[in-house]
């Protein structure tokens, strides 16, 4: 699984970088098309949805999801080519 953010949908307010436990998010610095600064991706391979959903079959976490009043954020299968970076905490 990867996380996305619809840069569509978004309208930049940045909640999902305040709530997130993992700090995967951080704000963006360049505007979309339609202006607005969308956040950005700065640690994907901490998040445990993107790690462990598949292994569980649940939402493992799902805060930024929740949070986010546009519905702009989601994970999207990966395809199996795809490179993935993970990260091992203690």
């Amino acid at each position: 699984m990867k996380l996305v953010i619809d840069e569509k949908r978004c309208k930049g307010c940045n909640l999902c970088t305040m709530v997130c436990p993992y700090r995967i998010f951080r704000q963006g610095k360049r505007p979309n098309l339609r202006g607005i600064v969308v956040p950005e991706l700065d640690r994907p391979e901490r998040c445990p949805n993107c790690r462990l959903q598949g292994l569980y079959g649940r939402t493992l976490c799902g805060m930024c999801q929740m949070i986010c009043p546009d519905q702009a954020i989601s994970w999207e299968e990966e395809a199996p080519s795809e490179k993935r970076k993970v990260a091992v905490e203690f």
